[in-house]
């Protein structure tokens, strides 16, 4: 799956979500991607929840789309930090 498309997604489902994905550097570089997401939809969440978040705005991408997703996420306070 193309990265801009992922990133089109992940922006379309989630609250003021900024996303940068990119593919990861490495030998399984078509179907491993990387994101880091920032949005105030993260505020007072655990880390666990922000990346459930993502992968539920994804949907059935992460089981059919997409092998690996290496994630960064963040609230607009943390990224600007």
């Amino acid at each position: 799956m193309d990265p801009a498309d992922v990133a089109a997604i992940i922006e379309s489902e989630l609250a003021d979500a900024e996303a940068t994905v990119s593919r990861a550097r490495g030998e399984h570089d078509d179907d491993h991607l990387t994101a880091t997401v920032v949005s105030p939809a993260f505020e007072g969440q655990s880390l666990v929840q922000q990346h459930q978040q993502v992968y539920d705005a994804l949907d059935d991408h992460m089981t059919t789309d997409i092998h690996a997703l290496e994630l960064s996420t963040y609230t607009p306070d943390e990224y600007e930090e």
